[in-house]
C-alpha cells in the first residue's frame, strides 16, 4: 500500500501530457498490487490464489518497467529512481517468497 500512496506522489509531478499514458499505467499496477493480492486471500485453494499473487507479481514488473521509462524520460532523478528501484525488488522478493510458500503447501 505505501507503493500505491508513493505512486500517486511521484506521478502528480509528471506532465500532463502523460495523464492517460505513463501516469495512468504506473497508478493501474499500483493498485493492481495489493489488490490482486486482497481478491486472492478470498480463494479456497492456494493453487487460485497463486494464480493472483503471480498476477500481482506480474504487475510489479510491469510497474518497475514504467519506472526505468520514467527515468529514462527525466521525470523523476536518479535518486528517485533508484529508492524506487530497491523498493519494488524488495516486493518483488517477498511477493515470489510468498508465492513459494503457497507451493510448498499445494
Amino acid at each position: 500500500m505505501n507503493l500505491v500512496s508513493e505512486t500517486y506522489k511521484l506521478v502528480s509531478e509528471f506532465p500532463d501530457t502523460e495523464r492517460f499514458n505513463l501516469i495512468s499505467q504506473m497508478t493501474r499496477c499500483a493498485v493492481s498490487i495489493p489488490s490482486n493480492i486482497a481478491e486472492g486471500t478470498s480463494k479456497s485453494t492456494n493453487k487460485h490464489f497463486n494464480k493472483y499473487i503471480e498476477d500481482s507479481l506480474g504487475s510489479s514488473f510491469e510497474w518497475e518497467t514504467q519506472l526505468i521509462v520514467a527515468h529514462n524520460q527525466e521525470y523523476i532523478s536518479t535518486e528517485q529512481f533508484e529508492l524506487l528501484e530497491h523498493k519494488i525488488q524488495l516486493l518483488q522478493k517477498m511477493i515470489s517468497g510468498f508465492q513459494g510458500g503457497l507451493r510448498s503447501k499445494s
